[in-house]
């Protein structure tokens, strides 16, 4: 099977790629007007009581629209971004 254009961005795996498809992200700009926040909590709302680590999602999501590794994304982007999903 070939790699998706998802699976392209920095940070995006097959797992997330495919519960990004899930909630109807199928591009990086998608991916972009959604935002990672929404989108972050779009996955968490359609995987009931499955665990999802921010580090590979929320800051995923946002380091593969900055197309940075998550780790690298300043703590105060990191804060903001949990703060905008109400997990902070």
């Amino acid at each position: 099977m070939p790699i998706s254009d998802l699976e392209n961005l920095r940070n995006i795996g097959k797992v997330v790629a495919n519960r990004l498809r899930g909630v109807g992200i199928y591009t990086r700009a998608d991916l972009e007007k959604r935002g990672a926040a929404a989108t972050y909590l779009a996955i968490r709302d359609a995987n009931p009581g499955a665990i999802l680590p921010r580090c590979y999602y929320l800051y995923s999501l946002e380091g593969a629209l900055r197309d940075v590794h998550w780790d690298a994304l300043p703590e105060e982007v990191k804060r903001a971004l949990s703060i905008e999903a109400g997990i902070e």
